[in-house]
């Protein structure tokens, strides 16, 4: 079973307007609600290609039910930690030619809470799959990841990090499975500008040799490159397409990768990954099937 965490999941409230006045009236041409965050999202995809999962997190008020109630009508499992103040966050994302966001705090996560999730992390076993995705919410302890990684090190369970700088380098002693930085947050962990693939390589060797097994580096136009278990270096072109959305690509090739490995070897999964994160960067929502698959062979052919 793979399971995935969204400390802080919300409602994202997309809204299309022809243009954006500051201190008038808007109104908008056409809106759209989705339910995700970062593991959130790898589930969604995750589920579009076949593969089961279940989510966990923590979820606060009428926002909070919007989002579990969301998740499961997608057909995925969740066990949420229910918390009883506050509500999850909204998030607005204005689309005007460009695009403005305003992200929501969220709830406040309390100690209890953080103790029901570890209970909930108790249900893994032997050969389960861990997806940690996302930034820290203020109210949690900056080394959770290092807690919850420590906490399951006594067991065979693969774990994938989408994190950056510190959040990242602090938990590659505990050997994660998979780790995805863009070739930027790859760069700002070694306080270098990497400007050629050959670099890129170089620094991502360098997470491999602090404990990563596998380091899939997602370079947006320039497509991606992958570093696997057996010291390969991998690279995969980019699918042709109009690029309409910027959230979500990077947890859809997360959810492509990891669906790949089960159907194939480390050049199909990671030509199932941009795959992924291409559809999403090409729809107005995350990735879905037959967008995947077509541009799957795209990247075959």
């Amino acid at each position: 079973m793979i399971y995935t965490v969204t400390f802080n999941p919300a409602v994202d409230y997309v809204v299309h307007t022809e243009e954006m006045n500051v201190g008038r009236v808007n109104r908008s041409k056409k809106e759209e609600i989705y339910f995700g965050g970062k593991g959130i999202n790898v589930s969604i995809v995750l589920n579009e290609l076949g593969i089961k999962s279940k989510a966990l997190g923590f979820v606060a008020g009428f926002t909070g039910e919007a989002i579990e109630k969301g998740v499961q009508s997608k057909g995925i499992e969740t066990d949420f930690v229910h918390l009883k103040d506050g509500f999850s966050r909204i998030n607005v994302k204005i689309k005007s030619g460009d695009e403005t966001e305003l992200n929501g705090q969220g709830p406040v996560i309390d100690g209890n809470a953080v103790k029901e999730l570890f209970r909930k992390l108790d249900k893994l076993m032997d050969g389960d799959i861990l997806v940690l995705a996302g930034s820290i919410p203020n109210t949690l302890p900056s080394d959770i990841y290092e807690k919850i990684l420590e906490y399951l090190s006594d067991r065979k369970i693969k774990t994938v990090v989408d994190a950056t700088k510190d959040l990242l380098m602090n938990v590659l002693k505990y050997k994660p499975f998979l780790i995805k930085p863009n070739n930027y947050e790859l760069g700002e962990m070694f306080g270098v500008t990497l400007t050629s693939n050959d670099e890129i390589a170089k620094y991502a060797a360098k997470l491999k040799e602090t404990g990563a097994e596998n380091v899939l580096v997602s370079m947006a136009g320039d497509g991606a490159l992958l570093l696997d278990n057996t010291g390969k270096t991998h690279m995969c072109g980019v699918c042709k397409g109009t690029v309409k959305n910027s959230v979500g690509a990077g947890d859809s090739m997360v959810a492509g990768f990891l669906a790949g490995t089960f159907e194939g070897d480390y050049d199909y999964a990671l030509k199932l990954g941009t795959a992924a994160g291409g559809a999403t960067a090409f729809s107005d929502g995350l990735a879905e099937r037959n967008d995947i698959y077509r541009l799957l062979e795209q990247l075959q052919s």
